[in-house]
């Protein structure tokens, strides 16, 4: 026995305006599909559109702000279109549609996929033993190719797949339908497979159609008045006809009369409809509450849903899988059915901000209701802004010339970041200050660290920069400097790096203490291990003692590990303190 979701009875007016403020700043993050993991975070800002499919949600299709298509996943019956049936955990680009601009696609259980770009152009490929993709063959298709039988001069604005069969909505108002027809949901009139685009007529003849929706064996359009014909499979009743039996051809929802709908979706084998007044009614099976009526039973009837005291604006199903979600005016999301394991046989208040989240992280698989469009978010965080804003002229009210360079900066965010800078900005009117007691490298490692929270510069440096941090008591960035220290040195930079830490313990006026660093310590263990282990380890110290004047004194010690120990820490204790050592006899 499934286990029950706690069901939400509504929110405060309060909670109301916090909500949909919040819901108004959230953007779409197709991060929150696992398949997406595979993707760099470089990757994924570029994406513009997607579309997660598959038997486990393990297929994926987007596109990129430069329309270039790409696709990755496990590649079940050549359905990412690259020529093969090999599954990739690198993008792979479908050179056939980049530069298409998708419109609209969906997919089966194949899964084979259907899109139309914004020209009104048909592409299929992927599983084809039922011949839904529409070349009248059965062979699985495994690249991207143009649908037009029986679509010539025709703008296909919508495609609708069920699990084995497809459909089209063109520009004019006509419904094409192909594949698999065991049930009727081709609405040919019989049961005989479809091999290429027909025209879906009988009630629809002199109907316009403005939406269409496939279940797994079922098939539905919305007419310009409102009405909804439906045809295909009915065992659970999803067809909204008051029977379960099948029906071969297109049949006005009798049930709906006077009522005027605008969208539906079908989940796995139920149906949901949103009418021209925001209200919500639902059919079919309702195994896992996906009706969201309060219980389990399946309804062959139109059933009002009620959800919130709210609008509805937006319902969502798919039809792999047995959830439901709604949006309402407010930008509340509510969800229903299976969710993650459990039953909900209510609608649910989420903290989601649209109904695609539902299906990333409750859905079962994980896969997109639709193709997803991802808006470019330019907003920066604070701490972006302040980071932008550094060394910049045009905003800045101050002035520090070191060696000869200005950095700009701004006198109120030093005086809320340092101490130093609070009393010393403090009643102070210059425009510019002069700075000669620390190099320009490291003031303007300073002043960027105020910005931004980080350091960015050689370890040599970063000496430099423990030093200033020392006279200024930045007690975070002493330890920030100290860990790129440490963490920099190696065989290469060894006796350069310690000399540095040496110059700047004689140079500096503050009395920094460079010991504490560890840095004679790290060095000396690196050196005599390098040393001992190989002779490249030799010769870069070699080097590197050539750099301070001291390569004479390490000859005699070559292949004496003992002497070379030695000669590691005592040239350590001369660099420290500044004596003119000679190795003893």
């Amino acid at each position: 026995m499934e286990a029950e979701s706690p069901v939400s009875h509504g929110v405060t007016g309060k909670q109301v305006i916090h909500t949909t403020f919040l819901s108004a700043l959230k953007m779409l993050d197709v991060g929150k599909w696992p398949i997406f993991a595979l993707c760099s975070q470089e990757e994924l800002k570029l994406i513009r559109q997607a579309c997660v499919f598959g038997s486990a949600g393990n297929e994926v299709l987007y596109a990129t702000e430069n329309d270039e298509v790409f696709v990755l996943g496990t590649n079940c019956s050549g359905c990412l279109g690259t020529g093969d049936i090999q599954s990739t955990i690198e993008p792979q680009k479908l050179d056939t549609l980049c530069g298409k601009k998708i419109a609209c696609l969906s997919y089966g259980s194949g899964p084979h996929v259907v899109i139309t770009t914004a020209e009104g152009e048909v592409y299929t490929w992927g599983h084809n033993a039922y011949s839904q993709l529409g070349n009248g063959t059965t062979n699985h298709g495994l690249v991207p190719c143009q649908v037009s039988t029986n679509l010539v001069n025709k703008k296909v604005i919508e495609v609708a797949c069920g699990s084995h069969h497809s459909m089209v909505l063109t520009s004019d108002g006509e419904v094409y339908a192909w594949g698999y027809n065991n049930s009727g949901q081709v609405g040919s009139g019989s049961t005989a497979n479809q091999p290429i685009p027909r025209r879906v007529t009988s009630c629809l003849q002199n109907k316009i159609a403005v939406n269409i929706a496939c279940g797994q064996m079922c098939s539905m359009a919305v007419v310009e008045n409102g009405e909804v014909y439906v045809w295909g499979y009915n065992g659970n009743g999803q067809l909204g006809l008051g029977s379960s039996g099948n029906q071969p051809t297109p049949c006005r929802i009798a049930a709906l009369q006077g009522i005027r709908v605008q969208r539906v979706a079908c989940g796995y084998a139920h149906t949901l409809v949103l009418t021209d007044e925001g209200q919500l009614y639902a059919w079919g099976a309702n195994s896992y509450g996906q009706l969201g009526t309060g219980n389990k039973s399946n309804q062959s009837y139109p059933a009002p849903v009620t959800v919130d005291k709210d609008r509805v604006i937006e319902i969502a199903a798919c039809h792999s899988v047995h959830t439901s979600a709604a949006k309402t005016q407010g930008g509340h999301v509510y969800m229903w059915g299976q969710c993650r394991g459990q039953s909900v046989i209510l609608p649910h208040l989420t903290h989601f901000a649209c109904t695609d989240d539902v299906f990333a992280c409750f859905a079962t698989p994980a896969v997109t209701w639709r193709l997803l469009s991802v808006e470019p978010d330019d907003h920066l965080t604070v701490a972006q802004s302040l980071k932008k804003e550094f060394d910049n002229p045009d905003t800045a009210d101050l002035k520090f010339l070191v060696d000869g360079k200005y950095i700009h900066v701004h006198k109120v965010l030093l005086k809320i970041r340092c101490e130093h800078f609070r009393s010393v900005l403090n009643n102070n009117d210059d425009d510019v200050i002069e700075m000669s007691e620390f190099s320009y490298q490291v003031y303007r490692a300073f002043l960027e660290y105020l910005y931004t929270d980080n350091i960015s510069l050689p370890p040599e440096d970063a000496i430099g920069l423990l030093d200033l941090a020392t006279f200024y008591r930045e007690n975070r960035l002493k330890k920030l400097c100290q860990q790129t220290i440490k963490q920099s040195i190696c065989e290469e930079n060894a006796i350069a790096l310690l000399s540095a830490a040496v110059k700047y313990e004689a140079e500096s006026s503050h009395a920094m203490r460079c010991r504490e660093l560890s840095v004679g310590c790290s060095v000396t263990v690196i050196l005599h291990e390098q040393v001992r282990m190989d002779r490249k380890g030799y010769g870069r110290l070699n080097r590197q003692c050539e750099e301070v004047g001291k390569s004479a004194l390490l000859w005699p010690c070559r292949g004496n590990e003992d002497e070379l120990g030695h000669f590691c820490f005592q040239l350590e204790d001369d660099l420290w303190n500044g004596r003119s050592w000679r190795k003893s006899s």
